[in-house]
């Protein structure tokens, strides 16, 4: 199974937050565990504020941007210094060019055969999404046949659900609107955070 680097494996998504948020959300994150944050591109300036935890950050938490749909985002990616991927489908040939450039990539999956195009394509995460739409019963269901990928649950996931996700075989899942929403207190960020973090101590104790 592909070692991941990071030890928390909730990604944080922190979709809508502007450069002049960023850092003090990503901060709270980091103070309350979490090493993997993903800023999609279709929040406002994504490159500005994926640059700016890269460089506060980025020695100790794996940092990337979502939603990547397009190969420029890849390549302004790249010029960001972040190192982690996140796609809401699978495309073959964008998988390819991230891998080959060295990213992390966790590509959207919906169906078995999307997950193993996703892993011919070179991809090391796979990413269950919309989980709540599929539920954990899609889990178990590609856990019969996937090989040991890391598998997260995305979309939807709560602190109250993720223990189903964990159990029915995710390795982890994408922490989203039930962390962070646009325009949200930093306080409310650090809480979510926290509660995220101890349902999955919760579960592996």
């Amino acid at each position: 199974m592909t070692v991941l680097p990071f030890q928390l494996p909730l990604i944080a998504i922190l979709r809508g937050i502007t450069p002049g948020e960023v850092d003090a959300h990503v901060d709270a994150l980091v103070e309350e565990g979490f090493d993997a944050i993903e800023i999609p591109t279709n929040s406002p300036d994504w490159e500005d504020s994926v640059r700016r935890s890269v460089q506060r950050h980025g020695q100790h938490a794996c940092i990337g941007a979502g939603t990547v749909v397009q190969p420029q985002h890849i390549d302004a990616l790249l010029r960001t210094g972040g190192r982690l991927m996140v796609t809401p489908n699978t495309d073959p040939q964008l998988i390819q060019h991230a891998v080959a450039e060295g990213l992390l990539v966790a590509a959207g999956i919906a169906t078995a055969s999307e997950a193993f195009q996703a892993l011919r394509a070179g991809a090391q995460v796979l990413k269950l999404f919309p989980a709540s739409i599929h539920g954990p019963a899609l889990v178990r269901a590609l856990r019969s046949v996937l090989p040991p990928v890391p598998l997260f649950a995305v979309g939807g996931v709560s602190p109250s659900t993720l223990a189903s996700y964990l159990s029915a075989g995710c390795q982890g899942a994408g922490t989203g609107g039930d962390l962070y929403q646009p325009g949200q207190p930093v306080q409310a960020t650090r809480d979510n955070a926290r509660a995220f973090r101890q349902a999955y101590l919760d579960y592996s104790a």
